[in-house]
């Protein structure tokens, strides 16, 4: 199985302690993932404003980079719903149509290919999760309360077997956050104040540590967790998940790569 890690440009700018945990987890579960150093950005903050013709050749860049692999495994749902539901404007090619269906989320990555339903591990805090549109929504990662009042899905259940974490139960479960990409700087006002309710959403039901699998919605709520110096730490899954697996060192041998390899 040929694994390559594609970090989001904003990760890789601002948040490079995420890309390093998602890389260090997938090793931990049996993965080694390339790293292709011409990679660059999936083109979606192009495309959200409204220049999707100018984005093309930066779709053009990333499939030419990740043609090669069996699996493209990103920390950011909304990168791979972008891949997925946008590289439809490009001519399908066999190499476009390969990039869009190989490229995953880290976590529907985890249960999905590698099989995976709990994780070992310790990790004793109360976690908030925000469940990101794209990841819920566009991906279909978790249950819908539109839908169904009943709340699952793959992260929540991830964290729920990890030993000493609890997950917070929210009053309102999945809510936008209000980043939206650029929705945030042409709409500052409504963004602000939907980040705000989220936030203090979890203030209220006792969260310690607010996490999700988008950074980009993690970014936007850890902002205003700083500026009103809330006592509650923003952190990526994929941060949670290996610091969880590495204060239980005699479990992770549970994922050994012949292991995983032939799920």
């Amino acid at each position: 199985m040929k694994v390559a890690l594609f970090v989001p440009c904003y990760v890789d700018q601002f948040y490079p302690q995420v890309g390093i945990a998602t890389y260090q987890l997938l090793a931990k579960l049996g993965v080694h993932a390339d790293f292709p150093r011409q990679q660059t950005c999936c083109g979606q903050p192009m495309a959200n404003t409204g220049c999707e013709q100018d984005a093309k050749p930066v779709y053009q860049h990333f499939v030419r980079t990740f043609q090669g692999y069996d699996y493209v495994v990103a920390p950011s749902g909304s990168c791979v719903y972008h891949v997925r539901k946008h590289y439809d404007v490009v001519e399908q090619t066999s190499a476009v149509q390969h990039v869009r269906q190989a490229t995953y989320d880290l976590f529907d990555f985890i249960t999905t290919v590698l099989g995976v339903a709990e994780l070992p591990g310790l990790f004793p805090h109360q976690v908030g999760l925000h469940l990101s549109c794209h990841g819920q929504r566009g991906l279909h990662q978790a249950n819908e309360s539109e839908m169904t009042p009943v709340r699952d899905g793959q992260l929540s259940r991830l964290l729920r077997s990890i030993d000493g974490l609890t997950l917070t139960e929210l009053t309102r479960n999945d809510e936008c956050c209000g980043f939206g990409g650029t929705f945030c700087v042409s709409e500052e006002a409504v963004s602000a104040r939907m980040g705000q309710d989220r936030v203090q959403d979890h203030l209220l039901n006792g969260t310690q540590i607010l996490t999700g699998g988008d950074m980009s919605c993690l970014m936007h709520l850890e902002g205003i967790v700083r500026r009103r110096q809330l006592p509650m730490r923003v952190l990526h899954a994929a941060e949670i998940f290996h610091a969880a697996l590495a204060a239980a060192p005699t479990q992770v041998s549970t994922f050994a790569p012949g292991a995983v390899a032939a799920v």
